[in-house]
């Protein structure tokens, strides 16, 4: 992996590690529709007059169902159950689920018909991850709402299959067309849903969860995560989810005191070690990708 998708990829698994304990906190006040709708339109208050300004949407419309499949693949769907997931269980238990992305995108990408392969030892390194996520579901979310574990399955899926979609059939769409069109549906598809459950009352700590959930973990986030599924593939790409969830326990732990259990202590060196093989060595750039920026890209 070359310095700057080192680079990206970090700054990428603390960015996208911070969730958990926003929308948690977030929780507090609004309902997960609510929450959804919040993050999503400042963001595309932010993003979409600048695409707009910049020329990006005639090629978002040109590809428009892609562009909407990865919204609702990696957005509309996965953010609503994120937050329904977690009025049930520990943000510190959400953000560990989420580490078992990669195994699922190896196994999606694997059965792809285009050249983006992991190698065997990359995905000897996915397995032995998800046997760490598998140790923390034993210890940690073996007695919770089984509802909520069901939730974040999809959620995993969905996180596995954005980065497909964006490395085959969104390279050469600009970065920021994508995630404005992507969050501005995403708020009018949820406005409906959350202007009918505004709260009486917003705490100062909720505002400013909603705040960063929207500017730092979506805004900026999408646009660094579209320059590291350039960079390295979608398949790498993924491979952030074992890191994220070292942030959000951290997080959960420090900030909202959630428990350090047997399951992270136990799991947390399975899945930081199927990290370290699973991004070891170079996998072949998608067809169609280059390795650099995609055309266009928001630097």
């Amino acid at each position: 992996m070359t310095r700057r998708g080192w680079l990206l990829f970090v700054a990428m698994s603390v960015i996208w590690g911070i969730p958990y304990l926003l929308i948690r906190v977030a929780l507090r006040d609004l309902s997960p529709p609510l929450v959804v709708f919040a993050r999503t339109l400042p963001a595309a208050v932010l993003l979409l007059p600048l695409a707009l300004q910049r020329g990006h949407l005639r090629a978002v419309l040109a590809s428009w169902r892609w562009v909407l499949a990865f919204t609702v693949v990696e957005m509309a769907v996965p953010w609503l159950l994120l937050s329904r997931a977690e009025q049930k269980l520990s943000s510190s238990a959400a953000g560990l689920l989420i580490a078992g992305v990669p195994l699922v995108a190896a196994l999606v990408y694997r059965l792809s018909p285009h050249n983006d392969r992991l190698t065997g030892r990359g995905l000897f390194g996915l397995v032995v991850g998800f046997a760490g996520v598998a140790v923390l579901v034993g210890f940690d979310v073996g007695h919770s709402d089984l509802s909520a574990v069901g939730e974040m399955g999809v959620v995993v899926l969905g996180y596995s299959l954005g980065p497909l979609i964006v490395s085959r059939r969104l390279h050469d769409v600009p970065n920021l067309g994508v995630v404005a069109v992507a969050v501005t549906l995403t708020a009018i598809g949820y406005a409906p849903f959350a202007l009918t459950r505004l709260p009486h009352h917003l705490g100062g700590e909720v505002a400013a969860a909603v705040l960063g959930l929207s500017f730092v973990c979506t805004a900026l986030a999408f646009l660094l995560f579209f320059e590291l599924i350039a960079e390295v593939g979608p398949a790498r790409s993924t491979v952030i989810t074992y890191i994220n969830p070292a942030v959000a326990v951290l997080l959960g732990v420090t900030i909202l005191n959630e428990p350090f259990t047997t399951g992270i202590a136990i799991g947390f060196p399975l899945i930081l070690a199927g990290s370290v093989l699973a991004t070891s060595r170079q996998v072949p750039v998608p067809s169609g990708a280059p390795h650099g920026a995609a055309p266009g890209a928001v630097s």
